[in-house]
């Protein structure tokens, strides 16, 4: 054994020894309160070993090690004992590949097949943070059955606008909800012994050239908006983040000295593996002295970081803290030397729990007269493009899945003769049936925004069959929001069922029949036309939207500002300064029982700057079937110095109810959630004075509300 070798194993097994807890070692969920995850081995430890590393390799291996390999993989020193390790997309499952590029990465002889979870959004909908500890844990314990020790997941950036093509992959539009289920997704993941990416960082908020979008967007909306989720993940222990194509105020992210060093490592403590986006950097020098650590896929941008070097444009100290970022990081995970796991049998828990999260992040829109759940003595018709395959988005998040239930298949268990399936129905077929299901949806991808309007012949075919049948419901399948204002009275119902994944039709025609009571509530605001959007305007003038990526028009694309002009008012914020109704609300859903809410309490009407309010409500389910239903906590400054919403929303719980039960929900409230970004101060501020504290079942439904003093 050479000596370097022998040294490098010898400093293993000491700091393996003298680190808890092991790595893939469950700790349970935790509070609220207390999420956080540490890793195996420490911070401290894991430096001191990188460092000692470092100290033994030559320059060429240094430069080696701060870019990819093979796409997806970093680089390693044999002579050292160090492997490389293997990254897979996504979020919402593990993304495997047969090849990428013309290269050879068989991701099957690390896992025989991957659990194709419901899309991001939909987990959102469900508001469910148990449901994210868990949903990601799974994915974890097949990214390590696989010896795949990086997921590059989750995304979270704010849904801005409903035409990014990336919205499926993210959490919604309201920054609070997204850190809830972010902090959660991230200690279930890394529990596993899965390293957590965040991405993408930060203000990527559309796919249009996504590469050459320039956002312009100040600190504040930064820190309100968009830095919320990401801040909940650092702190929750993420051992990784991605930046993001687009730049910032005139800076790509991956190589922005603010965006990495001031904001992500200064501000918001991040101390591990920052990797940028694949093809994303072209400066290496600012790369270099960015805070960057790792550029994907490859080397290219850093591909002259010996003439850097030898011209004084960087120095050895910048390159050795790139790699020991790198190291330490996956030291501290110990993602060295995984191997897979062939006797792996959690593929059915899995399922089920692909199941409940689609179960609870379905959203029920729309049920004139009761329509749904649809009597199983009811002639019924399936028509429509997706009544026969499953609803899916495109590019790194789409995961393949197997074992693929389609609504055709699951309604038919559920109603036998009762079903008739026709993809392309006739108008007697429309005429004769009791019940119509128009299945419906869009493919959403990254690389290209896709409209907020439907096609004209799926708008045409909902107007035919709407003229022909009165009794019709529509299951949506999409990523994003679709423009349902011209057709949704003609309905009886509407399911927005997202992306539900590889089983979620079952969860579909369960709620259909009754065996579900549907519980999501919408994460996003749908709006009446895409011109209510604060982000409507974003496209370049002149422009229209394309679809495919489109990088070789990219590449010639010059680089094109999108102005944040809306500032912190995104989402249900901007509707309601604006005075604009929605279709339907953020945090909208139906139920078929009801809920009703008594007894708001808050344990003080005046409190300091250090003490903890604790507001309670009571919530009883005056239906005759169980069902869950969210309540949602929203807190409105009656006069602040800066202009703020006409509410935020600040705490949640979901809560299960049989009929007739009565719970009481308690959320705790502290001065964070009376806070905003101060511009001047450069800091979170709470100004004292008299604050709103109001509890509803969505965003426009606020009943009953109680007034503070901040002293």
């Amino acid at each position: 054994m050479k000596k370097d070798t022998f040294y490098f194993y010898s400093l293993l097994f000491l700091a393996l020894f003298a680190c808890t807890p092991k790595s893939g070692e469950k700790k349970g969920h935790m509070p609220e309160e207390t999420i956080r995850f540490e890793p195996p081995v420490s911070l401290e430890v894991a430096s001191a070993w990188a460092d000692s590393m470092v100290g033994l390799m030559t320059l060429d291996e240094k430069i080696s090690l701060i870019g990819g390999d093979r796409i997806f993989y970093t680089n390693g020193i044999e002579r050292l004992g160090i492997p490389p390790v293997l990254f897979a997309d996504a979020t919402q499952g593990v993304h495997l590949r047969d090849s990428w590029f013309g290269g050879e990465y068989i991701y099957e002889q690390a896992l025989p097949k991957s659990t194709a979870f419901p899309s991001p959004i939909l987990l959102a909908s469900t508001w469910n943070k148990q449901l994210a500890h868990d949903y990601a844990e799974a994915i974890g314990e097949e990214c390590r059955a696989g010896a795949i020790p990086v997921l590059l997941g989750p995304g979270m950036n704010i849904y801005r606008h409903s035409q990014c093509g990336r919205n499926f992959e993210y959490f919604g539009e309201d920054p609070f909800l997204a850190a809830r289920m972010i902090e959660n997704y991230v200690v279930g993941l890394q529990n596993t012994g899965t390293i957590a990416t965040l991405k993408h960082f930060v203000a990527n908020n559309t796919d249009f050239f996504r590469r050459k979008s320039n956002s312009i967007v100040d600190e504040r909306t930064l820190h309100e908006i968009y830095l919320p989720a990401f801040k909940a993940g650092i702190d929750a222990g993420a051992m990784a983040v991605m930046t993001s194509y687009n730049l910032v105020n005139g800076e790509w992210t991956g190589q922005s000295d603010y965006v990495i060093n001031k904001l992500l490592r200064q501000e918001l403590g991040f101390q591990w593996l920052v990797m940028t986006d694949w093809w994303s950097v072209y400066d290496g020098e600012k790369t270099i002295r960015s805070g960057q650590d790792l550029e994907m896929p490859f080397r290219l941008a850093t591909e002259q970081a010996a003439s850097l070097l030898r011209e004084g444009k960087v120095d050895e100290p910048d390159i050795d803290r790139m790699v020991t970022s790198i190291l330490k990081t996956l030291y501290a995970m110990k993602a060295f030397g995984r191997e897979k796991d062939e006797n792996f049998d959690q593929w059915d828990a899995h399922e089920e729990i692909a199941l409940q999260t689609a179960r609870e992040g379905i959203v029920l829109l729309r049920n004139e007269n009761n329509i749904l759940p649809v009597e199983d003595d009811r002639k019924i018709l399936l028509t429509g493009e997706y009544a026969d395959k499953v609803a899916v988005g495109g590019g790194a998040a789409n995961v393949k899945g197997y074992r693929h239930v389609v609504l055709s298949d699951a309604l038919e268990d559920l109603y036998h003769d009762q079903l008739t399936v026709s993809l392309k129905a006739s108008d007697e077929e429309i005429r004769e049936a009791d019940v119509v299901i128009l299945n419906i949806g869009t493919y959403d991808s990254e690389g290209a925004d896709r409209p907020y309007d439907l096609p004209k012949e799926t708008e045409a075919e909902i107007d035919r069959v709407c003229a022909l049948n009165h009794n019709v419901v529509l299951v949506v399948n999409s990523g994003s929001g679709v423009n349902l204002s011209r057709c949704q009275k003609k309905l009886s119902a509407i399911l927005y069922a997202w992306y539900p994944g590889q089983n979620g039709a079952a969860a579909i025609a369960e709620i259909i029949y009754g065996k579900t009571n549907p519980s999501g509530k919408l994460p996003i605001s749908l709006e009446k036309d895409f011109r209510d959007s604060p982000g409507y305007g974003y496209l370049p003038d002149g422009e229209q939207l394309y679809s495919g990526w489109n990088d070789e028009k990219e590449k010639l694309y010059p680089v094109y500002d999108v102005r944040y002009d809306e500032g912190i008012f995104v989402g249900y914020r901007w509707y309601e300064s604006k005075g604009i109704v929605p279709l339907y609300p953020f945090g909208y859903g139906l139920s078929y029982t009801d809920f009703h809410f008594s007894d708001l309490k808050v344990s003080e009407s005046r409190f300091g700057k250090s003490d903890k309010l604790i507001v309670t409500v009571s919530v009883k389910n005056t239906g005759s079937r169980s069902g869950a239903e969210v309540v949602q906590l929203y807190i409105a400054d009656e006069e602040c110095s800066v202009p703020r919403p006409q509410k935020e929303l600040k705490a949640f719980e979901k809560v299960e109810l049989k009929p007739g039960e009565t719970k009481e929900v308690s959320m705790v409230l502290d001065v964070n959630d009376f806070s905003f970004w101060s511009p001047d101060l450069k800091e979170w501020t709470a100004e004292p004075g008299t604050f709103n504290i109001m509890v509803g079942p969505s965003s426009a439904e606020m009943r009953y509300s109680a007034r503070v003093i901040l002293q």
